[in-house]
């Protein structure tokens, strides 16, 4: 691939990740605090890229002065680029039921508890419900009304899971967090369909049957779907 070739492709790696970083996409793969990182590194590649085209350009031209020719480079290395485009265009589902009912629950104990509003629902994250009605036994959420989204998953017994995908960088380390639905559950759930559900804590719990990994309940009063949000993934599990 001569150098051209090389700026080209370089321009438009560029060119993606800025693209994915403006426009949302980038959190199909990173989560949201890399994104000034992703920023700088595809507009360093976009300005790399254009300076080095501008230098072949010259020394190209200087060539075509002493010899009166240029010499052609292969035009099929230009076929590397065609990979990219996928990449600029076509972005990549979130992870979702079907990697949550086959992977165990990676709820692990948060390093501590951020004091709650007052709100009423109290708005929780999957992951935050999850830690305190497993870890802190509820006390902090017992007797309030809570407000959760996430998706729905149904294990091999049909039974209903409010899930997030939690994720530490990447989608590639995504990994889902569960809470069962008991109470007023909609007699019917599709899977993938994201739901707002509007319940209570309960000290029901029960076993992760991928992992043994612990899954706690909640007592459901309302569920409504919702489209899905911007940002699939939750990154709170690690904080």
């Amino acid at each position: 691939m001569n150098r051209q070739a090389q700026s080209v492709v370089m321009f438009l790696v560029g060119a993606a990740l800025l693209h994915a970083g403006l426009s949302g996409l980038y959190l199909r793969y990173v989560k949201a605090g890399l994104q000034p990182l992703l920023l700088a590194s595809g507009a360093v590649l976009v300005l790399t890229a254009l300076m080095t085209l501008w230098y072949e350009r010259r020394k190209r031209h200087a060539r075509e002065e002493e010899h009166g020719h240029a010499h052609r480079e292969p035009r099929i290395s230009w076929l590397l680029v065609l990979p990219l485009f996928a990449l600029i265009l076509v972005a990549p589902p979130a992870l979702g039921s079907y990697s949550a009912v086959r992977t165990g629950t990676a709820l692990q104990k948060p390093y501590a508890y951020e004091a709650l509003p007052k709100s009423d629902p109290l708005p929780l994250s999957v992951v935050d419900y999850a830690g305190r009605a497993v870890y802190d036994h509820g006390r902090s959420i017992a007797g309030r009304r809570l407000s959760i989204t996430g998706f729905v998953a149904l294990d091999r017994g049909g039974t209903p899971y409010l899930v997030r995908m939690a994720l530490n960088c990447c989608a590639a380390d995504a990994q889902p967090v569960k809470i069962a639905l008991t109470g007023h559950v909609p007699p019917v759930l599709e899977p993938d369909t994201w739901l707002e559900v509007t319940g209570s804590y309960t000290a029901r719990q029960t076993r992760d049957p991928v992992n043994n990994g612990p899954i706690p309940y909640l007592d459901v009063t309302e569920a409504k779907p919702v489209p899905t949000p911007h940002d699939p993934y939750d990154e709170t599990w690690n904080q």
